[in-house]
């Protein structure tokens, strides 16, 4: 409640920063979609009561006590621990991503309903034992194309984003999507694209991730679709973004 010295929270943990001995500063989506910083006081010593409670990817219920510049976490509750116990490498990498995609496109005091389930889903999925790497770069990439067109960068996958030719053979971040032969001749480093290049781009936005998850896909195809959505975050953020990077490259 407004004013007073606790509240609770429900959020998934995007990120853990390291503070003093035994501290840490947490990175929180919450369920309204505001990020939040808050310190685990004690996580990181052995045995502590809040270090596995708090863990990254996981969705959990905190109560927390306003502090002067940091709130404090006074008890934390695990309600959902997406990836188990022991993620893979690949898991591991593309959860770091969806985090990592999370952070920049969520903001302290800005409520946003949208962003918590889709990430929340997003995670929910990339920890499944059923889901191979290949789904695994076709949902990241799915999951960064529909958040991003969520906060206002969504690109024309429809015509030509010059003029309107319906004829499409580029994709170009820096020019909002996707390009015929002529116009892309003026634009720099636009990516080559066939037909169906094009119908999956369009499906990244158009499927939720439960059909994507299902659909017959190759691994140059999904390879090539996370590399356009690295392209285009990378672009319309401004900043470098590592775990897709990393994603990118395992």
């Amino acid at each position: 409640m407004a004013g007073g010295k606790t509240y609770r929270v429900s959020a998934v943990v995007l990120d853990k920063v390291k503070l003093k001995e035994c501290d840490l500063i947490l990175t929180l989506l919450a369920s309204d979609g505001r990020q939040l910083q808050a310190v685990a006081k004690g996580a990181r010593k052995p045995g502590g009561r809040l270090a596995a409670r708090c863990e990254l990817f996981c969705t959990v219920d905190l109560l927390l006590a306003r502090g002067r510049s940091l709130d404090i976490v006074s008890q934390a509750e695990l309600l959902e621990a997406p990836l188990g116990a022991g993620p893979n490498y690949a898991r591991l990498m593309a959860a770091s991503a969806v985090a990592e995609v999370a952070k920049r496109c969520s903001f302290e005091d800005a409520e946003d309903r949208y962003i918590f389930p889709i990430t929340q889903r997003a995670l929910e999925l990339l920890g499944s034992p059923q889901l191979d790497e290949v789904h695994l770069d076709l949902l990241l990439a799915a999951y960064v194309f529909k958040l991003l067109s969520h906060i206002g960068y969504r690109p024309d996958f429809s015509a030509c984003v010059s003029c309107g030719d319906p004829a499409l053979s580029y994709f170009s971040p820096l020019a909002g999507g996707l390009l015929c032969a002529s116009c892309a001749a003026s634009v720099p480093a636009a990516e080559p694209v066939d037909a169906a290049a094009v119908n999956w781009l369009r499906s990244l936005i158009a499927l939720r991730f439960d059909e994507l998850a299902k659909v017959d896909i190759d691994a140059s195809t999904a390879s090539m679709l996370l590399s356009f959505a690295h392209l285009w975050a990378a672009t319309h953020l401004d900043c470098r973004l590592r775990a897709l990077e990393f994603a990118l490259g395992r």
